[in-house]
């Protein structure tokens, strides 16, 4: 039993993926009861962390900035399939479901994983300091690529309610893909160093040294090329279980959610929370280690990523998808976007951030969370 145990916690993050997957695959096609279904739930978990474990393994090997594309690419890559899939089997009573979850995921990483990771940073040093030029280059982003794809389908003339015409569509879906393009050359080719984390944690002019524990974290040797690609199939595998499981177990959380008597809007919430579980585990644990800058790198690429890419995929899969697309926003939704932009960026600006800046966003993603079931 002990050679089991440790064999255990040694490769728990190779087991976990492999029985995620093996899970998925018996789950897959069959209805769930509310037993089976935590059963899978607690899978979905280990697969979350197994994905943050084998997400930090390949950043340490490549480097930033590209180790925080990583992770966000990744799970936005699978959430755009989640989100297709579920469209193509629920038909029209899935028309808002892309806005819900991209908004959602907006709100999430911009206000919740964002506020969480100045919190935690700002605990741990009083105030917590980043790179402003790369950060609010995302938010500016972001920002667009919001406005542009969930915004302005509210106003639009050309189609009544919430929702492109086919030509605005293909002009939204192209913007948003350039605007991501361009943005991922800026951030690894262009100028990466507005995108890595301040030298010891501290502005031009500040003293003090990191903790022990960080800096050992910091000069650890990185995994050989071996290791690394070991991970990176991994990755895949718990990312493909992380998406996969959060199906399966869709059915019992819309029916909660309609027993409960909640807007269906809940259910892209719900998606959203669970897809980006890895990203705020991964974030959480790079701001304990005073690199609050990849902690933000990873909010803002996976809200730039859920954007930029999964428009696109939508217009694509619009093509066979049966029923009206909506895209446009209500008067609430658009509130706490603006909020958040507004508030996102007098955060950006000087550099730094204290606790009371990871607070305001964290009421603001409280405050998006008690809206969407309490509309």
């Amino acid at each position: 039993m002990g050679v089991m145990v440790r064999f255990c916690s040694q490769y728990w993050s190779v087991i976990l993926p492999l029985v995620g997957a093996l899970v998925l695959a018996a789950a897959w096609g069959h209805a769930l009861n509310p037993g089976l279904a935590a059963l899978v739930a607690v899978f979905l978990m280990g697969a979350t962390l197994a994905a943050v474990h084998h997400a930090e393994t390949v950043a340490h090997r490549v480097g930033e900035p590209f180790g925080s594309l990583i992770l966000a690419v990744a799970v936005t890559i699978i959430e755009v399939g989640l989100i297709v899939t579920l469209m193509v089997s629920s038909g029209e009573k899935a028309a808002s479901l892309a806005r819900d979850t991209v908004f959602a995921a907006v709100m999430i990483t911009c206000n919740g994983i964002f506020g969480l990771s100045l919190l935690v940073g700002a605990v741990r040093r009083r105030v917590a300091v980043f790179n402003a030029e790369g950060t609010g280059a995302a938010l500016a982003t972001v920002a667009t690529l919001a406005t542009l794809s969930l915004v302005l389908p509210t106003f639009t003339t050309s189609e009544p309610g919430p929702v492109f015409s086919a030509s605005q569509l293909i002009f939204a879906a192209v913007a948003s893909l350039v605007l991501y393009g361009v943005f991922v050359m800026v951030q690894t080719i262009r100028h990466p160093d507005d995108f890595l984390p301040v030298e010891g944690g501290f502005l031009p002019g500040e003293g003090g040294s990191a903790p022990a524990g960080d800096a050992q974290d910091e000069h650890d040797e990185p995994p050989t090329k071996r290791q690394a690609l070991l991970s990176l199939g991994l990755l895949l595998v718990a990312l493909i279980g992380v998406v996969g499981l959060a199906k399966v177990v869709s059915p019992n959380i819309e029916s909660g959610i309609a027993s409960a008597g909640l807007p269906q809007s809940a259910v892209g919430v719900v998606i959203a929370l669970l897809v980006l579980a890895p990203e705020t585990i991964a974030a959480v644990r790079s701001a304990r280690r005073d690199q609050v800058q990849i902690s933000l790198n990873l909010a803002l690429g996976s809200a730039m990523a859920s954007i930029g890419l999964t428009i696109p995929a939508i217009a694509l899969a619009s093509i066979w998808i049966e029923g009206p697309l909506m895209l446009g926003l209500g008067a609430t939704q658009m509130v706490l976007l603006a909020l958040t932009v507004v508030v996102g960026a007098l955060t950006v600006v000087p550099g730094r951030a204290t606790l009371l800046q990871g607070g305001v966003h964290l009421v603001l993603f409280s405050a998006f969370v008690f809206l969407a079931v309490s509309p």
